[in-house]
């Protein structure tokens, strides 16, 4: 038995092509790994083509949408998470408060949430 495994390496050596390009076989074997791994996961992604043309009407009334409740994302820095779980998204540049407006601070002071 030990005898067949030690001789299925050998027999894979002997027929095993020739490197015609100088290439090591390291890099032949990674080329065919490539290509079959291609082969694998190309209908897979023709699909996912074919989702994402499915779903582009969908996107886009979803971005006017978006549009109608956040003037615009630009404004906006990437979302920050606290230690604690919470999410901040800050502004780029902040609110300009008008001196006339009238306050709208709660009257019995700060609440904790």
């Amino acid at each position: 038995m030990l005898a067949l495994l030690l001789a299925v390496p050998a027999a894979a050596q002997e027929t095993a092509p020739s490197p015609e390009d100088g290439s090591s076989s390291m890099e032949r074997g990674l080329r065919l790994f490539m290509d079959g791994l291609r082969e694998e996961v190309e209908p897979a992604l023709r699909g996912f083509q074919g989702l994402a043309e499915d779903a582009r009407p969908y996107l886009e009334e979803l971005q006017r949408n978006l549009s109608d409740v956040v003037e615009d994302v630009d404004a906006y820095e990437a979302p920050e998470i606290l230690e604690n779980g919470d999410i901040i998204i800050r502004r780029k540049e902040p609110l300009t408060t008008d001196p006339d407006a009238e306050s709208e601070s709660n009257p019995d002071g700060p609440v904790d949430l």
